[in-house]
């Protein structure tokens, strides 16, 4: 009997709490993808006027999410197009990433320059897929060795087969998905602090045991300088105002122990890059959808710009926003990631970006698994961010196949995806890496072909 009354008051409880975060989700006008999904009173708020307003699927139908203006010489419906970078030009025999491309150039002509590139995603590049390919590629091409930056820790690290590392328990970790939005997170939605803790990192991708490895550590704001230890030395951090960036060591060996000794130093993690060539970070955040970029300083994203600044940054969200079955009005979205991305083009003023589209992702239609009803009209949405902002576009959804794609890929044998119809698997990543570097290398080309 108590048993059963403790099952009703658990269930009354629980009925009640969600009505009330409901009722204040409606009356605040506060939106979390993760609450929407349980949401009770969802199906019968029909009006919003908020930023955050999703409108009703049945409601919007087919019409356009956006309104495109026209612009010179701009066409915007080539963000349509498969294996293409574009930045809506009508003459496409033209490099949509000239600065980045000259970089390119550079390196092919045997000048000595780090070329950075930031890849930032979701869980579609966690544990490094995709980007392992693409900078394996790049570097094959270019010149250059060495995985990039690695936080301190992430929930897959152990996946990771481009490093390795391990790390003491006491570390204490800010990220974006944690209460009080620090504004002085780094671009991997991480912060770390540690009293005599310690990590232990080994960089796998470098293929020349004769390159001369630079590991940096990247950290941020000290009132005085912090002395942490590396393989066995003591080394002093000096005092920042926002983000620093301290050459550690440069020799031949890609291990490295780091030991902070002081919580009151916010530290990022580790670059291992060598003196030349390309350099490709991967900045993956499970759940998110880029817009929690808007949260981090803009002092700090300046600093971090001078200190460590990227040629190249690349925007791949979207699935995350694909979260319900059958939305189809992105609207809320662009609203709030149009000044996230000018954000940052502000504070990277010497960096080209690339927007990437989301991949397919499915769900369950009569009995059946189809891409998303709304998918068409995200893209377009994603598409329209980079028109009006002057960032080139990758159109990764119809590059892997366009509708039905990720299940075409889930079923075929060997599988290309996951059976949960939205993340590529290993192989999947592979192709979709081999897809992209082949899209920038023919705009590569095509700035190579003009600057003779």
């Amino acid at each position: 009997m108590n048993s059963n009354r403790r099952v009703v008051s658990f269930t009354v409880t629980s009925f009640l709490l969600y009505t009330a975060f409901s009722l204040a989700a409606a009356v605040f006008h506060f939106n979390w993808p993760v609450f929407n999904r349980i949401n009770l009173i969802a199906d019968i708020v029909t009006k919003d006027s908020s930023l955050l307003a999703v409108a009703d699927s049945a409601a919007v139908k087919d019409e356009p999410a956006v309104i495109i203006e026209k612009k010179t010489a701009k066409d915007f419906a080539v963000y349509q197009l498969p294996h293409f970078i574009n930045s809506f030009n009508t003459d496409t025999s033209a490099s949509s990433l000239t600065r980045f491309m000259q970089k390119l150039e550079d390196l092919k002509k045997g000048k000595k320059r780090k070329v950075r590139i930031g890849y930032f995603g979701d869980s579609m590049i966690e544990s490094d897929l995709l980007t392992q390919t693409f900078r394996q590629l790049l570097q094959q091409e270019f010149s250059g060795s060495g995985v990039g930056f690695l936080p301190i820790a992430s929930p897959t690290a152990k996946l990771r087969i481009t490093a390795t590392d391990n790390y003491s328990a006491g570390w204490t970790e800010e990220n974006f998905k944690t209460s009080g939005r620090n504004n002085k997170l780094f671009l991997s939605g991480y912060l770390f602090k540690g009293h005599n803790d310690w990590v232990e990192m080994r960089d796998r991708c470098i293929r020349d045991s004769t390159a001369l490895i630079e590991k940096y550590l990247l950290h941020g704001y000290a009132d005085e300088p912090i002395t942490v230890n590396v393989n066995g030395r003591n080394i002093p951090v000096p005092a920042r105002l926002n983000f620093g960036k301290l050459l550690l060591e440069e020799n031949k060996n890609p291990y490295l122990k780091l030991t902070v000794t002081d919580n009151r130093l916010p530290v990022y993690g580790i670059s291992f890059e060598t003196g030349s060539g390309i350099i490709v970070d991967n900045f993956s955040f499970r759940g998110i959808s880029g817009v929690e970029f808007g949260n981090i300083d803009t002092a700090f994203l300046s600093s971090v710009a001078r200190e460590n600044n990227y040629d190249l940054i690349i925007l791949q969200y979207g699935v995350n926003v694909l979260f319900k079955p059958n939305d189809r009005n992105f609207n809320w979205y662009a609203r709030m990631l149009l000044p996230v991305v000018k954000k940052l083009k502000t504070s990277f003023q010497h960096t080209d970006f690339l927007i990437v589209s989301t991949a397919d992702r499915a769900f369950r239609y009569d009995g059946a698994y189809q891409s998303a009803v709304g998918i068409d009209s995200l893209i377009k949405v994603q598409a329209t961010i980079a028109y009006e902002t002057g960032c080139a576009f990758y159109n990764q959804y119809q590059t892997m196949g366009g509708h039905n794609s990720i299940v075409k890929w889930a079923e075929k044998q060997p599988s290309l995806a996951n059976k949960d119809y939205v993340h590529p698997n290993w192989r999947g990543a592979d192709t979709l890496a081999h897809y992209f570097f082949n899209a920038l290398m023919r705009d590569y080309n095509k700035y190579a072909s003009t600057s003779k």
